[in-house]
């Protein structure tokens, strides 16, 4: 079969750092010469488009969507769905991600009379619940990046045409999948930007060719780079002088006439992966990669998550008013909408000061709307009424407290559950068990000289925070010795309260035992701290004995309705940054605030609510010899290109219970 070619370009006024005032300048000068593109080579090229940036062309530029309708009448384009706004699936909830299906498929009926095949994912941003959505609304198939599924199923050095041709969901919905290609689609841009000659260009794609691949993504990311410059960054250059769309269109006629590449459409070559001989099924994703994401590693899920002007902010607003508006059986199109609207990606990246402050006012006027409530921050605890440790060694309440001989170690005992926690390292659990699990600990601390390794001499706490500030050179944890205050609250419960002092301002941290279940809980807020540039992580967790072991599994939704489940087989570690600007790797969704592991039928439950903290968990699991360091982190912020300046400390509160 000779090896066939498809492109597709994605098209998106809501593009970070383009101004409204400038979408009619885009549309004249990226996107009527896609249009021109088609008609005169009569490559049957694919665009991607989201409803929102439809209406809005079909608003500025009716002609425009004229023009497009009639080539996918007569065929020689194709639609690619989205939806109603590019959203990062794998961190909104279920409930959004059906919505944003819903009204987008609605716009292109309206407006195009035409229903897509193919779905795009989002910023390539990929879970297996995706796999399940796109089911239910009716697509055939979806692209995704291939280079960063490929890391994610440790294929990197397989050929192009033995990775999966299908995607498992989480239900167990199989489709077929498109693979996009970050390294073609860059080099035809470096082409058009005048960075690398026609030569240069085609060589790399004839080696492409000579090794076997069948079927290349040619072209697959924005239009708005062509002949136009998005502002983004200072750096950029400008525009060619032969005109970008016209290199483009030089380099797919040298294309046709100096290789044996058939042109196809997107549709065409995703049924050549549906007819293969080979069909190759996967779930695409693992505890490595719970979210693989486009490009390289700098662009990983931290991006949407916790960067940004405000991404917690941002994010813990739009679970508000997703759980006010499911809670309350709102089926208004116009609200769910404009919700969609604040979780599209654009928001949460190089966003310009006006179309941020667009977006707060959008916010704002939709908590007063439905009455919700907009605080975010501090929640200061009154201690007037605690006591001091002294006043509560032995019986307190429904719970036994003791202290060890070297006044280190505090013990709190129910019947439920015991718990020792040190007061040398600002009340880190030493260690938790629970009477369901026969008392065996199964959180706590791996103390020094547990691993041989000497790159991993090191203690390792629970419940602990760290905070680095690359600018100041300065990491801040709460590792500090405290005078622990009690208090008996009215439910019966035992709450302990601490003050950490730092140069920064004061860690201020209670731990909540229940004496009546299996359940503590783990809050820390921030007392007249200044805003931070770095990454923060707050209750860090370390889990031991069985837990700590290859056959442990984690359950979480990342975007979908159902579980995904991930097992800790495999070495790696979401906290490790990706470059010196990029303070970590990868993350998890956890879009329902809930993260469940389990291991041989005993379970441990971590809770959270996104609602008033949105937090990104993030894993570490490695093997040192013949011992395993398992850590669960929790991130309030964490360091890219995106964000711009210091934010406030966010407070967060976790339970852990079975």
């Amino acid at each position: 079969m000779k090896p066939k070619g498809y492109l597709f370009f994605h098209l998106n006024l809501a593009f970070s750092s383009i101004e409204e005032e400038a979408w009619a300048d885009v549309i004249r000068t990226c996107y009527h010469p896609m249009l021109h593109l088609i008609e005169k080579t009569g490559i049957p090229v694919g665009i991607e488009l989201t409803g929102w940036t439809l209406k809005q062309i079909e608003r500025i530029d009716p002609s425009w969507v004229e023009k497009f309708k009639g080539l996918l009448d007569s065929k020689s384009c194709e639609l690619i769905g989205s939806g109603y706004c590019q959203i990062i699936g794998p961190l909104a909830p279920y409930n959004v991600n059906e919505w944003n299906q819903i009204i987008g498929l609605e716009i292109y009926k309206q407006v195009l009379n035409y229903r897509p095949k193919v779905a795009l994912v989002n910023e390539m941003a990929f879970s297996s619940s995706m796999v399940d959505l796109y089911n239910k609304f009716g697509y055939e198939g979806f692209i995704m990046d291939r280079d960063n599924i490929k890391l994610a199923l440790s294929s990197d050095k397989l050929s192009f045409n033995k990775i999966p041709t299908h995607a498992i969901g989480v239900d167990g919905s199989v489709m077929t999948i498109l693979w996009s290609d970050s390294i073609l689609f860059q080099k035809v841009q470096h082409f058009a930007h005048g960075d690398i000659s026609i030569k240069d260009y085609l060589g790399y794609l004839k080696k492409r060719i000579d090794r076997e691949e069948t079927v290349l993504p040619l072209y697959s990311n924005d239009a708005e780079v062509f002949d136009y410059r998005p502002g983004r960054f200072s750096e950029e250059r400008p525009t060619h002088p032969e005109g970008e769309w016209r290199r483009i269109e030089r380099l797919l006629n040298s294309i046709t006439c100096e290789t044996e590449i058939e042109f196809i459409s997107p549709i065409e070559a995703l049924k050549i992966s549906n007819k293969e001989k080979n069909r190759f099924e996967s779930k695409l994703v693992n505890a490595s990669y719970p979210i693989p994401v486009k490009k390289q590693e700098k662009y990983n899920i931290a991006r949407w998550a916790v960067t940004g002007r405000n991404d917690v902010w941002l994010n813990t607003m739009c679970h508000r008013i997703e759980s006010h508006l499911a809670k309350s059986k709102n089926n208004n199109i116009n609200d769910w909408a404009s919700l969609c609207e604040l979780w599209a990606s654009d928001l949460r990246t190089h966003i310009t000061d006006k179309r941020w402050n667009k977006a707060i006012s959008q916010i704002d006027g939709l908590l007063n709307q439905h009455k919700i409530n907009s605080n975010f921050g501090q929640t200061l605890t009154n201690i007037e009424h605690h006591t001091s440790l002294t006043n509560v060694i032995g019986q307190y309440g429904d719970a036994l407290i003791g202290l060890d001989d070297e006044g280190i170690l505090l013990s709190i005992c129910t019947k439920y559950l015991k718990l020792t926690l040190n007061l040398r390292r600002g009340l880190a659990i030493q260690s938790l068990a629970f009477a369901s699990h026969n008392m065996d600990e199964c959180l706590g601390t791996l103390s020094h000289g547990h691993f041989q390794c000497i790159s991993v001499g090191a203690d390792y706490y629970s419940g602990g925070i760290v905070i680095e500030l690359p600018l100041l050179r300065k990491r801040v944890t709460d590792l500090e010795r405290v005078e622990p205050k009690f208090l008996i609250r009215e439910n019966g419960n035992i709450e302990i309260y601490a003050e950490i002092k730092t140069q920064f301002g004061k860690i201020i941290k209670i731990i909540e035992v229940c004496v009546d279940s299996e359940k503590v809980s783990l809050s820390y807020n921030f007392s007249n701290w200044d805003k931070v540039f770095g990454s923060v992580r707050l209750g860090i967790l370390t889990l031991l004995n069985q837990f700590n072991h290859k056959n442990t599994n984690l359950l979480f939704t990342n975007g979908g309705k159902t579980d995904e489940i991930f097992h800790l087989n495999s070495d790696f570690n979401h906290t490790k940054p990706s470059s010196t600007l990029v303070s970590s790797s990868r993350g998890l969704g956890a879009t329902t605030g809930k993260i469940q592991i389990i291991n041989n039928k005993k379970s441990i439950n971590l809770q959270w609510d996104p609602r008033d903290c949105a937090v990104m968990p993030m894993l570490q699991n490695n093997t040192y010899e013949d011992k395993t360091l398992s850590r669960i982190f929790f991130s309030t912020q964490e360091i890219d290109d995106t964000l711009k300046f210091p934010l406030d400390l966010k407070g967060f509160s976790l339970s852990i219970s079975t």
